[in-house]
């Protein structure tokens, strides 16, 4: 027996159980039933009974663990990418609870930033906590997770360094600072806010980079910590924990000042590169070393042998597009204040304060 689905030109196709016959040298099939008003999925069940298998019930071969399923192509995609980058591997050479934690942590920064408390509740609507073995896990463990993390700090650095900072290389370095609501934090202090937030503590956190900018070391300071008096440590840290001897050290003028310059003097196999400080371009263009005429041919040339700048090389170089943003912006100004004047009255038409 078979079945046979029959099309029909006005109607829909007719399925019919049939049955075929040998007559002398003839095959020949006769109907035995009408199946054309079961639903499909009855007559496939019928078709796989007649090929002779066995139909169990969906229950007794499958067990369901949980009714709905949860995302997973976003985390799939991001674990996929820590794998290919070896972050677990940099973090712990060896598998273990804490490493875990953290690579879920990481994960759940880059998908849904979240407080530890949140991250907890969030990460349980997707397949990252299943995938890597901590869906038990509480904010407390999480921030224990951190503090081994910490511990850890060092060798972390040594591994970045060895991956991406080399001999002969360059190193940038700047400082920045995040401030936050609270009074308990040791290194919490007022200073300079980036944020702009005046009256609130800070911390403040320099950045060691590759010249890619690829993060390398990360290191904490007080709020109130100047910008210079990092710098030396990160020089100390390169050539001292990281074992590089002869690289250049890349900083604004902020951070690399004359002062920090004097000192880099001394350091063998440590080169820099910063910008002068407005005072000192002033006093080059005074003593004519700067003139503009040295601008008319050419928007780039070198210093060299400058009696306040030893054994360094000074490159001046014309910005034609930043003059002219300038020019346009200075005009504009003049403009206003003339409109204003006009407005409110100014000089000479302004009354005195005696009258």
């Amino acid at each position: 027996m078979h079945i046979d689905i029959v099309p029909n030109r006005n109607s829909s196709p007719a399925v019919l159980l049939r049955e075929s016959y040998r007559v002398g040298d003839k095959v020949r099939k006769r109907t035995l039933a009408n199946l054309s008003k079961l639903p499909m999925d009855q007559v496939d069940g019928i078709r796989q009974i007649l090929k002779g298998r066995k139909l169990v019930p969906v229950e007794e071969v499958f067990q369901v663990v949980e009714n709905g399923s949860r995302p997973h192509g976003h985390v799939r995609a991001v674990l996929g990418a820590m794998d290919r980058l070896g972050f677990a591997r940099l973090i712990g050479s060896r598998p273990s609870r804490e490493r875990d934690l953290v690579v879920a942590m990481v994960a759940a920064r880059i998908l849904q930033p979240r407080s530890k408390l949140a991250t907890t509740r969030w990460w349980h609507t997707t397949t990252l906590p299943n995938q890597l073995g901590v869906a038990d896990a509480d904010e407390d463990e999480l921030y224990a997770a951190m503090d081994w993390l910490v511990d850890r700090q060092d060798t972390i650095e040594k591994k970045l360094a060895a991956r991406h900072l080399h001999s002969d290389g360059l190193a940038l370095y700047d400082l920045s600072s995040s401030y936050f609501e609270g009074t308990s934090c040791p290194l919490g202090a007022l200073g300079y806010s980036r944020d702009g937030k005046k009256g609130k503590q800070q911390v403040n956190y320099g950045l060691l980079s590759n010249q890619w900018g690829v993060p390398v070391a990360l290191s904490v300071f007080e709020g109130n910590t100047g910008d210079t008096t990092t710098l030396l440590p990160q020089v100390e840290k390169v050539r001292d924990a990281f074992g590089i001897e002869r690289f250049v050290l890349v900083g604004d003028r902020g951070m690399i000042t004359q002062k920090q310059i004097n000192t880099l003097r001394g350091v063998e196999g440590l080169e820099w590169i910063t910008a002068l400080r407005s005072e000192a371009i002033r006093k080059l263009v005074a003593d004519n070393t700067v003139a503009p005429e040295l601008f008319d041919e050419r928007s780039l040339f070198e210093i060299e042998n400058h009696p306040d700048f030893p054994n360094e090389r000074l490159i001046a170089c014309r910005n034609a597009d930043l003059a002219r943003r300038r020019a346009e912006k200075r005009k504009s100004l003049l403009e206003a204040t003339s409109r204003w004047c006009n407005a409110v009255g100014c000089g000479a038409n302004r009354p005195s304060k005696g009258n």
